[in-house]
Order: structure tokens, then sequence, then C-alpha cells
């Protein structure tokens, strides 16, 4: 098994190499310029990592880790034009280099360059990994309106919320790790588990994230401590927060969620108070590990050698234990 940094290297290059110049310039400009704002590369990643896993050179599934990093760019261009959203990764977003047509039409050719690339593989190859990133790809678009549907929502539930997060960040890291088990042709229920493998880990690590938004080393996290409490985000937090706090305690929440003071740290605070007080910050923190466990729990069920569990494993943990 290859050293995480080994697979995010060769990734890098591969990626350095398929972005060049096209015309019409400004139609590609824009593509390339996402694609070289750089990023945690997670999901390519686990896409190399999982054909390593099928005792398959993992150089074999770079296309389809490219695809899903390319699909992966084309959705932000699209989240950060509805969010209207000024930054992405600290630079300017697309729709704001450049204009939001542009966004939208370049965000429009990344899906199709997404799925261009899957012609590098041989027909049962390619049928697989379309047939799964069409369903990936819905799915990804059914998350993001049932997110914007709650913003609007104050009857949210949990199960609602979960299934939100599952959409909208988890079935991308599940996919990701059966592409690269479907190039290394491994049988269908190496498939099967290596998806819902990432696909536990991809909730764990969304319910982690609201979790650190609210709790997280203001130092390390790499962006505003509380951001979500100051957008009025229904998080896992919130949600648990009113289903376990007193009604004075609802009421107040309620009350903050429907603020935007100027100063937002006392907001932050208020709320973040009532998130241990009812014991939301407990029962997300739970739910983190709980979700981990589904994880790892499959690791047992996949054919592959005692090692490359062990490296599966280690990088969840990785995840779950991160501060930032």
């Amino acid at each position: 098994m290859n050293h995480l940094q080994d697979y995010q290297e060769a990734f890098i290059t591969y990626l350095e190499n398929y972005v060049q110049e096209r015309k019409p310039k400004n139609l590609y400009d824009p593509v390339n310029y996402m694609l070289k704002l750089g990023g945690k590369r997670l999901r390519p990643v686990l896409t190399l990592m999982a054909c390593d896993c099928f005792e398959t050179d993992y150089t074999k599934a770079l296309d389809a880790a490219l695809s899903v990093e390319v699909f992966h760019n084309f959705s932000l261009v699209h989240d950060d034009i509805m969010d209207d959203a000024p930054l992405r990764r600290g630079k300017k977003t697309v729709h704001e280099k450049w204009d939001i047509n542009t966004g939208i039409l370049s965000g429009d050719v990344m899906l199709i360059m997404a799925y261009q690339l899957f012609e590098n593989y041989k027909p049962d190859t390619f049928q697989a990994l379309a047939k799964l990133f069409s369903k990936i790809a819905t799915e990804v678009c059914e998350g993001q309106q049932y997110d914007v549907d709650f913003e609007s929502r104050d009857d949210v539930t949990i199960p609602e919320y979960l299934k939100m997060i599952e959409y909208k960040t988890a079935v991308l890291v599940g996919g990701a790790m059966k592409m690269g088990a479907i190039v290394a042709e491994a049988n269908t229920d190496d498939q099967d588990a290596i998806y819902d493998f990432g696909r536990f880990l991809g909730i764990a690590f969304q319910l982690q994230d609201d979790y650190l938004d609210a709790f997280g080393n203001p130092e390390t996290f790499g962006k505003q401590v509380g951001g979500d409490i100051i957008e009025n985000k229904k998080t896992y937090l919130y949600l648990k927060a009113m289903e376990f706090a007193s009604e004075a305690d609802k009421a107040k929440l309620s009350e903050w969620f429907s603020l935007q003071p100027e100063d937002t740290s006392t907001k932050v605070e208020h709320v973040k108070q009532i998130f241990i007080q009812s014991g939301a910050k407990a029962a997300t923190k739970e739910a983190v590990e709980q979700y981990t466990e589904k994880a790892f729990s499959l690791l047992k069920m996949l054919n592959i050698a005692g090692e490359k569990k062990k490296a599966l494993k280690q990088f969840g943990l990785g995840l779950m234990t991160r501060n930032v």
C-alpha cells in the first residue's frame, strides 16, 4: 500500500498535465482557474487508494480520479453562484472573477469533461463508471436542493438532514471509492462494501465539519469559527439542540437564529452555550463516532489484505480526529 503523499503527488501531476490552454478562452480559462485553486483532493486520492486496495496499479484509476475532481469542482462553481459566494479557497469565485453567465457555462462544460474521462476505459468499465456517476451526480443535485429548501423551513427533521448531507457530500466520497474498485475489477460485493465505507465516512466527515464550525480551534480551523451560527444554518448541532433543550432555551435559540446582529460574537457564544447545555454538542460527537464505526465495520467484509484494511482505517481515523 502506498502512502497518501504518493497518491496526492501522482494525481496532482496528472491534473497539471490535463489543465491546458483551450479555446474559446472565456470558456476554458475559468475551468483551468478552478482546477488550479487547490483543495484537499480528498476524493481523487480515495479513488486511487481504493484501486490499490484491490491489487491493481492505482495509476490505472487516474482518469476516474480526475473525473471525480472535475465533477466536484463543477458543483462548487455552481454552488458559489447559488450562494453568491465571493471567495473560494481564499481566491475570487469564478462568477466574481468573470461573471455569472461564464460561471454557468464553464460549470456546464466541466460536467461534460468529467464524463469524457471515462472514454479512456474499455467498454464494460466505461459503462459501469458512467452508470455510477449518473446516479451520484443526480443525488448531489438532489442534496443541494434539499439544502436550499431547508433554509426556509423550521420543521427539518434529523433524518431529513442526514439524507441531505448523505446526498450532498457523502455519496461522492463513496462513489469515488467505488470507481477505484470498478477500475480494479473488484467483485460487486466488494464494490458495494467500499462504496458504503466511503458513504458512512462522508456522513461522519460532514457531521464533524458541523461540530468544528462551532467548536473547532480558531487558529487551525481555516475559516471563521461560528460561521454556521452567524448564517443561521440549521446544522445537526442546531437540530439536536431543538430536540433536547428546555422550552426556554428553544425559544432563545429560535430568537438568536432570527437575528443578524452587527456584533456576532455575542450571538455565537450564547448559541454555543445552548448547544453545550442541551447535550447537542455531545450528541454530535457521538454521531460522528457512530458513523465512523459503521464505516469501519464494513472493512471486515472487504476481500483485501489486512494491511490495506488497516490503511483505510487509519485514513478514516485521521479524518475524524482532525481539528481543521
